[in-house]
């Protein structure tokens, strides 16, 4: 089983997915990559897995996505060691415990690099008080393992002990910033790799002048470990959860300069042209920011053209992404305007076909 994983097999994955980047912005003339290892084991901050019963017996399953075969899970090495630790407690103390075990089909496990843990547990039942009461004993076990909460969720119902969201610290140029991840929303899944990442984009904008103006921010991540570095920043978020979070995270970094907006990218631009009025915005003068940085990580899908002409106004862009097909194709778009001036690769996830890119942009 994950027979893919070999530690010993770490640097030769990362020089293949180099050389793969390299060929594939090459088109670009961009300089050679900067690359950011990865831990080779445990590096993963959540996991998430199927639960199967057969017989007396329950375990994991995992499903291999190219035949879709299932097997089993014991350990999982990706996986932080508080993860691993916390899977096998887990296993181990429901087996014989008929209110816990009954009908759990999936356990999400969420972990932090401050050694926090949060275990959602689904059930294709309804769950009572007794339910609760093993629950929380479930939850008392775990804590030998590391600071935890519980959630049970089954059809229209969640029920959380104690609280539904871990707080992560992240370091970056030695000073300390802490975050709130809620259960469900996004969050970068290698720590350390984050934090090598951070770093990264707050030496490229080091002595910046101006503002910086970030897209799809989340939780956060970036403008809060990037915000010393700028005089104003203005970070936009369509979901919901990650904005309270990333409003949570301003307040608990006391950052002062920085504001999060609910809207997608194309609604901000519309803002930003005067095309539309937002309800939103009240109090907000867009008028009053010098658009010098900007800063995307757009999901998988990368940025639609409009994101990408409003980007293109910018003097500086940051781009990270987690698709280097979608950056190759907003480049063909962005490189009219600018140039790529560094390059990145952040080893995210390592052993698979996935790897981070970062790139910046300066005006022709």
């Amino acid at each position: 089983m994950h027979s893919h994983i070999h530690p010993d097999n770490y640097q030769a994955q990362l020089d293949k997915k180099k050389a793969d980047m390299s060929a594939l912005f090459a088109p670009f003339s961009v300089p050679e990559a900067q690359v950011f290892t990865s831990e080779p084991l445990n590096y993963r901050l959540r996991a998430e897995f199927r639960v199967w019963h057969d017989g007396d017996d329950v375990y994991y399953i995992m499903f291999n996505k190219e035949t879709r075969e299932k097997y089993r899970v014991d350990q999982f090495p990706v996986a932080s060691i508080i993860i691993n630790q916390a899977m096998q407690s887990l296993i181990a103390n429901i087996k014989d415990n008929e209110s816990l075990r009954r009908k759990l089909f999936q356990v999400d496990f969420l972990s932090t690099l401050s050694g926090e843990l949060l275990v959602s547990m689904l059930y294709h039942k309804q769950l009572d008080d007794e339910w609760q009461v093993q629950a929380k004993e479930l939850k008392r076990t775990l804590s030998d393992i590391a600071p935890v909460d519980i959630i049970g969720r089954a059809r229209k119902l969640k029920i959380v002990l104690d609280k539904e969201y871990v707080t992560e610290i992240l370091t970056v140029k030695g000073k300390q910033y802490s975050y709130q991840q809620v259960e469900n929303s996004f969050t970068q899944p290698n720590g350390g790799v984050n934090q090598k990442m951070l770093t990264w984009a707050s030496d490229a904008t080091e002595n910046s002048t101006g503002d910086l103006v970030e897209l799809y921010c989340g939780n956060g991540n970036f403008s809060i470990a990037l915000a010393n570095n700028f005089d104003k920043v203005l970070a936009t978020e369509i979901s919901k959860s990650s904005v309270q979070s990333a409003q949570f995270n301003i307040a608990a970094n006391n950052v002062e300069n920085l504001d999060i907006i609910r809207m997608s990218s194309e609604e901000f631009s519309q803002a930003m042209n005067g095309e539309r009025e937002f309800r939103r915005l009240e109090g907000f003068d867009l008028s009053n920011y010098s658009y010098d940085t900007v800063l995307v990580d757009p999901p998988r899908a990368g940025m639609d053209e409009d994101s990408c002409e409003l980007v293109s106004r910018f003097e500086k862009i940051i781009y990270i992404s987690c698709n280097p097909q979608t950056l190759f194709e907003n480049l063909e778009i962005l490189s009219k305007t600018h140039n790529v001036v560094e390059f990145a690769l952040f080893d995210q996830f390592p052993y698979t076909d996935h790897i981070e890119c970062g790139m910046i942009l300066t005006r022709k």
